[in-house]
């Protein structure tokens, strides 16, 4: 189940402290507030104007980032803690000296290091509480058959979910493909029992267009990327601008992926797209498709954060994770099985068939 650790980058958690008994304050999941679990003080997070919302919410130039031509306000320096087996960052208070990583339970000691990278845009905020995330998860752990009793124990409540943003690059591009082809139309000879289907084939080549808007690609390797895509979709119309109130008592993982890889892997994105476009446009009834050239342009980018509840349990030496959408309630997971449960099934199932057996030879 382990993987090798991709490149370090770093996993934030932030704080606040509540002005009335000094605890820290957390992020209240659906609501604009940050609350005390404590004393209960509530402390609002202002909204940000019209005119600031819209320009947190702008793209950012894709070509000018890679030539790391940015300006110095949308950059900021961290610190850093490495995961040494999924490569995940932790940041650690001064006072504690280990800990364990939330997506795959390793335990992990401290670290120090730095690098500068582009700040988040915009945030997700958490929809789902602890407890509904819980409930999503047992919801989807009662459709598992064989699962271990200690996952079991897990959901009911004995394990903990950790709240984190991922990092995600939302890339927009125009996209210009020119294609070669054929078009296959279908035809029919004989009759009956002898009616054969043929294709006749006849060389296309044209081209299609088409804008991309928010190709969402997650830019962080902590979680297998096929676990996040089953996540989606995203309700992007939520988007908040960059708020640090928002990861109060949350954590926030540094991105992973540099912008280069993150766009390679929307480029994959746009061509499943293209790929069908190119099939429409060839038209008739099947189609082949020989060559796809595509030119991209007007080539932008955001941050951003979105939020999941993340477990990691460990069984038998190795570690299994759980992913929840914080705002659909969407799991996806890595499940362990119970070699005991299914070889008493078998033996049931074996019981069961040789009763039967016997039924019958004696009736």
């Amino acid at each position: 189940m382990s993987e090798p650790p991709p490149p370090p980058a770093p996993e934030t958690e932030r704080h606040f402290p509540c002005v009335a008994c000094g605890a820290d304050l957390r992020y209240a999941p659906g609501q604009t507030q940050m609350r005390c679990d404590y004393c209960g003080h509530a402390q609002d997070i202002p909204a940000a104007p019209q005119a600031a919302r819209r320009a947190a919410l702008r793209p950012l130039d894709y070509r000018v980032a890679v030539a790391e031509r940015l300006p110095p306000a949308e950059l900021e320096e961290v610190r850093v803690s490495t995961c040494t087996n999924c490569g995940a960052q932790v940041e650690i208070s001064p006072d504690v000296h280990s800990t364990e990583c939330p997506f795959c339970a390793t335990p992990v000691v401290t670290d120090t290091g730095t690098r500068r990278h582009i700040k988040p845009q915009a945030v997700l905020p958490f929809r789902l509480t602890e407890a509904e995330a819980r409930a999503a998860f047992r919801k989807w752990l009662r459709g598992l058959w064989f699962a271990p009793n200690g996952l079991r124990r897990f959901a009911r409540g004995e394990g903990r979910l950790t709240g984190i943003y991922l990092p995600y690059w939302a890339f927009d591009a125009d996209t210009r493909s020119q294609y070669r082809g054929e078009r296959g139309t279908h035809y029919y000879t004989g009759s009956g029992k002898n009616r054969r289907r043929h294709t006749r084939w006849h060389s296309v080549s044209g081209r299609v267009a088409r804008r991309f808007d928010d190709v969402l690609i997650m830019a962080a390797q902590s979680l297998p990327r096929r676990y996040v895509r089953a996540l989606e979709p995203w309700l992007l119309s939520d988007l908040e601008p960059y708020d640090p109130g928002f990861l109060a008592g949350f954590r926030a993982e540094g991105y992973t992926v540099d912008l280069e890889q993150g766009f390679d892997l929307a480029r994959a994105r746009m061509d499943e797209v293209i790929r069908n476009d190119v099939r429409r446009a060839i038209g008739g009834d099947t189609q082949r498709i020989h060559a796809i050239a595509t030119e991209t342009s007007a080539e932008t980018f955001k941050h951003l954060l979105l939020p999941i509840w993340v477990a990691a349990y460990r069984y038998r030496g190795e570690s299994y994770r759980f992913v929840v959408n914080a705002l659909t309630g969407k799991v996806k997971g890595e499940r362990p099985w119970s070699w005991l449960k299914i070889g008493l099934a078998a033996l049931a199932a074996a019981a069961v068939l040789g009763a039967v057996i016997l039924y019958a030879e004696a009736g």
